[in-house]
């Protein structure tokens, strides 16, 4: 029973982070082998909303781009992994998206948070948001816990 609460814990956390964590992994997959002009069209994309991408190379940024993805979806499906780094790390990788997408031209109708046809990709986004600060929260509260009031504190 000593470990009830990290069970507990995980059985909360596993449709989360297996949701997330297969969607990342998929998308860092399909970035390995991109072509010339992929990895083109993506690093101008990004580059146009975060110009200092802008002066690396295309090939380069596709590959860190497919590594950072493989390794978020390692944090996300290794339950090893604590909660809250998991849920740091796909934290900051949607706010990144999200930046993408309230800051570049075209993707959001005029005055409005509301998604155009274009930005829709981007703005569905918003759930990996809130994985992410749900896994950062369910991680900061199990470690805030003492040992013997974990199950009664934390996990009610």
């Amino acid at each position: 029973m000593a470990f009830g609460w990290a069970w507990d814990s995980l059985a909360r956390q596993l449709p989360l982070r297996v949701t997330a964590g297969t969607f990342f992994l998929s998308s860092g997959l399909s970035k390995l082998g991109a072509d010339e002009a992929t990895a083109e069209g993506l690093h101008q994309f990004a580059a146009t909303t975060y110009p200092f991408l802008g002066e690396q190379d295309a090939q380069k940024f596709v590959r860190l781009l497919s590594a950072g993805e493989l390794a978020i979806a390692t944090a996300l499906l290794v339950p090893i992994v604590p909660a809250a780094v998991a849920g740091a790390a796909v934290t900051a990788f949607s706010v990144g998206t999200l930046g993408l997408y309230l800051r570049t031209p075209g993707m959001r109708e005029e005055g409005s948070l509301r998604p155009t046809e274009q930005g829709i990709a981007l703005a569905k986004d918003v759930w990996l948001l809130g994985i992410g600060v749900s896994l950062l929260v369910d991680g900061v509260n199990g470690r805030g816990c003492h040992r013997r009031q974990r199950r009664h504190r934390c996990h009610r």
